[in-house]
């Protein structure tokens, strides 16, 4: 805007503030679709009318959209539902609130004492956010008080600790209970749910099992020779020791990922000397609000001004529809090891420049730090400038080399150095593609899900897999996201349709339900041809985006409207289902060659 643009509309705010204040304002009234069409493309721009519905989705006015319209005993007078959700983290907690909208008798098992998931889990210093907080919330549960962009590990967990009070979650969690193992009885058509708590182990039985696991929650533990034998703690970030004291210590630290990214600063800053040990370095955005706290002014509109969080938040959700995602896109025509397309080069020179300019003053360190793999090809991260100042500390050293072994008193690497320490910290991530682990579960035909599966489990829509009737999956196989979208917006959609089978299922009197091996097929041979034309599936770079096969088990690779227009409804030709009496249902007796033609119409936008 020009200046004397800018000066027009700071006029006008001021004008309508006061009107606000003394309340000369109308609210308009949102229920007519004309007028909530004008405000919403009013941000956006001129858009296709498929983005409307899930642009009112994410605003949550004049209602919440996701809120169910049925429930069970209204549905089939009579009926029950038995369900058990696993986890209380950010996906469980959404889909224990619309199961019990529906009426289903929920029971939810989480093996901490609290809420919160991965935020209750990963307390390691400098824990936060490196997506903006305010898209990482619940369109049903949003607020105006987020203390930072960015926020720390501390506020998030506080966020959803506050959603479960005020929709009274708890009442329906067993804390410090694991389930170990899930079991599906044919005959009965439910889950026999074995979990263990306080020593003492039950089986209990339910109609449907939702794994609200999610990925990021089992720690990869590196199989480094001599990690045993160290005389001092070890510690991982998934799984901090808030015991260990670091101060003055010689610190060891292994990896650059995402989580020992934001650790190592706030050890440096205690240890007498940190070593870094780095792998691959890591592609960062720069971010100058990464830690600061939000602006005075902003934090009043926010606080003060009806729905003016809502439309904060609804900007942050739609520059993220689209994202960065054409950076990371592939065009096959294009020939470099460091970039995918001319727009990826683009991206690439831009990061590159940063590093230059963070890095300009120590020449010797710039090689080791700026990647030799395409942008998006890993897990890129935020940087406010934290992260050059900690490596040109003096105490800090950066070490390439690999990992020969641990020794008692270090580790030592292949050029022969040992690097003395008396902490170890592993910063090396999660055990990501071993989707459900560390549970056995056992599905059709005594069929445990690694061996149908191996090293890929694969999922539809990142929720249903064959062989497994009645099990759903939250933050499933390949719903992870990179460059564009929200995390808690595919939980949100994935819960959504999720209460749509359960809908279908309730209205037919059907005993289960599962995916036809068909649409699964032709669903994950398009997210694989999907995945192979962007960056994390084109590049040969290590990443826990895969799977040991190779396979990119994690990453969704198409646009956040595909994703929604998959989950928005519910099609009864792309399931099977099962009668009380074993028998099958319409639908139930196709075969994967009958049902194929049905799958491939399925599976398009």
């Amino acid at each position: 805007m020009s200046v004397e643009a800018q000066k027009e509309a700071r006029r006008r705010i001021l004008h309508t503030l006061r009107r606000l204040r003394d309340t000369e304002v109308t609210p308009l009234d949102l229920t007519a679709p004309s007028v909530l069409r004008e405000l919403l493309t009013f941000v956006t721009g001129p858009v296709d009318d498929s983005y409307v519905p899930l642009m009112a989705h994410e605003l949550g006015l004049p209602r919440d959209a996701g809120e169910p319209q049925w429930n069970v005993h209204d549905t089939r007078p009579g009926a029950k539902l038995r369900a058990a959700v696993i986890g209380a983290g950010m996906s469980g907690m959404v889909m224990a609130h619309r199961l019990r909208q529906i009426g289903a008798d929920v029971v939810v098992f989480e093996k901490n004492d609290d809420v919160g998931g991965t935020w209750l889990e990963n307390v390691y210093p400098g824990c936060r956010l490196d997506t903006t907080n305010f898209g990482y919330s619940y369109s049903f549960a949003q607020v105006a008080d987020w203390p930072q962009q960015y926020s720390p590990g501390p506020a998030i967990l506080r966020y959803f600790q506050r959603v479960a009070n005020d929709l009274d979650l708890r009442q329906v969690v067993r804390f410090n209970t694991e389930v170990n193992r899930l079991e599906y009885d044919e005959q009965a058509g439910t889950w026999a749910v074995t979990t263990r708590a306080n020593g003492t182990t039950e089986t209990i039985e339910s109609d449907i099992v939702v794994s609200a696991v999610g990925q990021l929650n089992q720690p990869n533990i590196p199989g480094i020779e001599g990690l045993d034998g160290f005389d001092g703690p070890v510690v991982h970030t998934a799984r901090w020791d808030s015991s260990v004291d670091f101060t003055d210590k010689r610190v060891v630290v292994i990896g650059t990922g995402a989580s020992a990214f934001q650790a190592i600063p706030h050890l440096a800053e205690s240890a007498s000397h940190t070593t870094v040990l780095q792998r691959t370095p890591p592609w960062m955005l720069p971010a100058p609000d990464y830690q600061t706290a939000i602006p005075q002014g902003l934090g009043w509109l926010l606080q003060n001004v009806p729905h003016y969080h809502r439309w904060y938040r609804f900007q942050q959700f739609w520059m993220t529809v689209e994202g960065r995602r054409h950076y990371v896109t592939v065009d096959p025509a294009w020939e470099s090891p460091v970039s995918v397309s001319a727009q990826n080069e683009e991206l690439r020179l831009a990061l590159e420049g940063y590093l230059h300019e963070q890095f300009a003053d120590r020449p010797d360190l710039l090689p080791h730090v700026i990647p030799d793999y395409p942008p998006g090809a890993k897990r890129m991260l935020r940087d406010d400038g934290t992260w050059a100042r900690t490596l040109k500390r003096d105490d800090v050293d950066l070490v390439v080399e690999r990992i020969d072994r641990i020794e008692a008193n270090g580790v030592r690497t292949t050029d022969g150095a040992l690097h003395e320490a008396d902490v170890i910290v592993l910063g090396t991530g999660f055990r990501a593609s071993e989707f459900l682990s560390p549970m056995t579960v056992v599905g059709r035909g005594g069929v445990e899900l690694r061996e149908a599966g191996g090293t890929d489990v694969r999922a539809y829509l990142g929720v249903t897999i064959p062989g497994f009737p009645n099990l759903f999956c939250l933050y499933g196989p390949n719903t992870n996201l990179v460059v564009n979208g929200s995390i808690v917006l595919f939980s949100e959609l994935g819960t959504e349709y999720i209460i749509g089978c359960l809908r279908m299922l309730t209205e037919r009197g059907a005993q289960a339900m599962e995916v036809a091996p068909a649409v699964f097929e032709a669903y994950n041979q398009r997210i694989d041809e999907a995945n192979a034309l962007m960056a994390w599936g084109a590049s040969g770079v290590n990443s826990w985006y895969k799977s040991a096969s190779g396979r990119v088990s994690q990453n969704w690779p198409l646009t956040v409207v595909d994703y929604w227009e998959m989950t928005h409804d519910v099609r009864p030709e792309h399931y099977m289902f099962s009668t009380q009496s074993g028998s099958s249902s319409e639908g139930h007796q196709q075969s994967p060659g009958s049902g194929a033609p049905r799958a491939a119409r399925g599976v398009e936008r």
